[in-house]
């Protein structure tokens, strides 16, 4: 029988590694293509594995607990066909296979900028160790002291987690570590992040320190969108039981300003500026443990109205139920949060790098406005919106970002009450 290797696939955009969590076959069994066979953890979601090719597992390459970097063998597979090598289990579709590179690219990057010199003592440190080194303040010394149990003695997640813990128990004791002190309570509890939030965390600062924020706000008057969606939402339950929630009305608005405005939806790459052609929309979701994730809708601006409801509804059910694929973690091209939902009036959003700019929805509330007619003006109740609007001022200046944002209330207060769903 033929041997071949099969690779860590792609896991989505900025994801070089992940962790091994558990193999779901054994050794010596006979597997078929996409048949799930390992469960790992990136820094956004836990997810499955599938084979990529049919045949008997004849060796792990990683074990649970072990950092696998993308686009390395895993495991060696035989099979009853000619003999495969693990450059041609890489997808050979052109875009497939261009991604591939520049994932590979990036990970020699980071691990070029992020392993220690060879003057020091050589040993190598993946990106998600040097991680929670740098989030623990582990300086380059104390790090080479901590004994590794990977392959070829490196550090993994497992090793430095296991001396992070004998630390705080004082069974490990850094050199030269100042001690701080703090006034504390008996009463106080402390609880150490759990690994999406300092992957947050990581990201907030990170974003923070690359993007020069700007944000601008706006009120936007969004009665003929309330009188809408109480004409549509029993209509839409019975057909597709689902809700009708603003959502995809306030993501077809950002379509609209972003068709209007494509310099809005671009990345910065050194001194490059990158149009993005797609339009695929990030929509922040909160998970019942309180942290954040971003599914993605990709060619949103392919969706009709009820299409684009009932793609909210499932990224948003299967986000909560950590149910969502990696692919759909990916490629946001422009991201969208609704803090009205919390009931908050108004905030300033962090972008979601490598995007540049991110829009945040107020909550939705009755409001007195001076309503002008040709009759004269009059004071009315209006169902109003405080719209804020963050974007990198290094690329995108007030005028586009300010425009954009008033492109978005238009819409809101020029929208159609006899729109059809399915446009």
């Amino acid at each position: 029988m033929a041997k071949l290797e099969i690779l860590m696939p792609t896991m989505g955009e900025s994801i070089f590694e992940c962790t091994v969590l558990k193999w779901l076959v054994n050794e010596g069994d006979t597997v078929a293509i996409d048949d799930m066979i390992l469960e790992v953890a990136t820094d956004k979601i836990d997810t499955e594995i599938g084979s990529s090719h049919s045949g008997v597992i004849a060796k792990f390459l990683v074990q649970e607990g072990d950092v696998a970097v993308i686009g390395e063998p895993i495991c060696i597979l035989e099979t009853s066909t000619t003999a495969v090598t693990s450059e041609e289990v890489v997808p050979d579709a052109p875009e497939e296979k261009k991604a591939a590179e520049v994932i590979l690219s990036d990970i020699e990057k980071i691990q070029t900028h992020h392993t220690l010199s060879s003057n020091s003592n050589g040993k190598f440190y993946s990106p998600l160790v040097l991680n929670i080194a740098k989030t623990e303040n582990i300086s380059s010394e104390e790090l080479n002291r901590i004994k590794g149990t990977g392959l070829e003695n490196r550090v993994t997640k497992h090793d430095i987690l296991a001396y992070l813990e004998n630390k705080k128990n004082g069974k490990a004791t850094p050199p030269n570590k100042a001690v701080q002190s703090s006034f504390s309570s008996s009463n106080d509890q402390v609880v150490e992040m759990d690994r999406m939030r300092k992957v947050i965390a990581q990201r907030m600062v990170d974003s923070k320190r690359i993007s020069p924020h700007v944000t601008s706000f706006i009120e936007s008057d969004l009665t003929h969108v309330v009188k809408f969606r109480e004409a549509v939402k029993d209509q839409f339950k019975h057909d597709y039981k689902e809700n009708f929630t603003y959502t995809p009305v306030l993501i077809q608005a950002v379509i609209q300003a972003i068709k209007k405005f494509p310099a809005i939806n671009i990345q910065v790459s050194e001194d490059n500026i990158i149009f993005k052609n797609d339009i695929n929309i990030g929509m922040a979701v909160a998970l019942p443990n309180g942290n954040l994730i971003v599914p993605v809708i990709h060619r949103a601006d392919q969706y009709t109205l009820a299409q684009l409801a009932l793609k909210v509804n499932d990224l948003a059910n299967r986000a909560r139920n950590n149910q969502l694929k990696p692919e759909e973690l990916a490629g946001g091209t422009y991201t969208v949060t609704n803090i009205g939902s919390f009931g908050n009036l108004s905030g300033t959003p962090i972008i979601l790098q490598p995007q540049v700019a991110i829009l945040a929805f107020g909550v939705i509330r009755k409001m007195p406005a001076v309503i002008e007619t040709p009759e004269g003006d009059f004071i009315g109740i209006r169902q109003k919106m405080v719209i804020s609007h963050s974007y990198d001022h290094r690329v995108v200046d007030g005028s586009l970002g300010g425009l954009f944002l008033k492109e978005v209330s238009d819409y809101f207060e020029n929208f159609n009450l006899e729109k059809d769903l399915n446009s």
